[in-house]
């Protein structure tokens, strides 16, 4: 035991000696917005509670009652769950909103700039033209993506829920905060939950926030079944007449098989619009097909 004793402190030295030697210490690179943080000049993390964020997601939407955007669409086809997504360029739209559930989007086909669809909605229902189709869609907001092509998929709703996030409805919905910093990123990330219809807390949506300003990021929404229903990110926040409005969103929808990439060009906030332009009218000729209410969602990858 004498010996053991004796020894200890040359281990240790033999330790010590080691560990401090510079090809055995190396600094992690900490990195922000993908770019490197030089050591000492880390930027300045913001701080803030569960309840100051969901105030922010109620000021944001608020702050908006009418919209009319053009914009630069990349709509793409195809799925993480089917192995392979196809991007469309170049595909020129204008997107109309206002309060509390109007919306109107036109796409137009590249180059040409002739009109390749449009979809209206007001409420519970909505109407879908598809020109190179010569179809006309008529169905409800609760019908599922059953089309034969992703593009009969379509739904303004799906458009509208991802280009304005709604607050939390104290009612039905409860939000716990994750402090989500590491090397790479410094978020927070609300989880709103809410109770399925037998009464279990269940996941509805998860909103993210970078912590360098406090912008929202990202929105995923969710299923029962914990499936992905949508999957948003959001970028280049910029006020609009002074209202704050991401210039760029990005929309995927894995369960329908499609998504969208939405470029800000212009936008004209909180200008007054009538009811006209809300409505869609099916063109003569159009093959005319309406949409039952389906049955309720099953897993992705599942059956119906």
């Amino acid at each position: 035991m004498q010996r053991l004793r004796r020894s200890a402190p040359v281990a240790l030295a033999l330790i010590l000696s080691f560990t401090s030697s510079s090809c055995l210490i190396k600094g992690r690179v900490i990195k922000r917005h993908g770019v490197a943080v030089t050591p000492g000049a880390a930027p300045l993390l913001l701080a803030a509670t569960r309840d100051e964020l969901t105030s922010r997601i109620r000021n944001l939407y608020n702050a908006v009652d009418s919209f009319q955007a053009t914009v630069d669409m990349t709509p793409s086809y195809g799925s993480v769950y089917k192995g392979k997504i196809t991007d469309i360029k170049d595909v020129h739209g204008f997107v109309l909103f206002r309060k509390p559930d109007a919306i109107r989007i036109l796409g137009q086909i590249p180059i040409v700039r002739t009109k390749e669809f449009e979809m209206v909605s007001s409420g519970p229902d909505f109407k879908v033209h598809i020109v190179s189709r010569n179809l006309f869609i008529e169905g409800s907001a609760s019908t599922p993506p059953n089309g034969k092509s992703s593009i009969e998929n379509l739904r303004p709703e799906a458009f509208l829920s991802a280009m304005l996030i709604r607050p939390l409805d104290p009612q039905t919905e409860t939000a716990v905060l994750e402090d989500s910093t590491d090397e790479d990123n410094a978020l927070y990330i609300l989880h709103v939950l809410t109770k399925s219809a037998s009464g279990e807390l269940m996941l509805s949506r998860n909103i993210t926030f970078d912590r360098l300003d406090l912008t929202i990021v990202r929105q995923k929404v969710f299923d029962e079944f914990a499936a992905t229903v949508s999957d948003t990110r959001y970028s280049k926040w910029k006020p609009y007449n002074s209202v704050m409005f991401p210039g760029h969103i990005d929309i995927n929808r894995p369960r329908d098989g499609y998504g969208v990439g939405l470029q800000v060009l212009d936008m004209q906030m909180n200008a007054p619009m009538t009811d006209d332009k809300f409505v869609l009218t099916q063109p003569e000729g159009t093959t005319l097909r309406v949409l039952p209410a389906g049955p309720a969602s099953v897993p992705s990858g599942g059956k119906k």
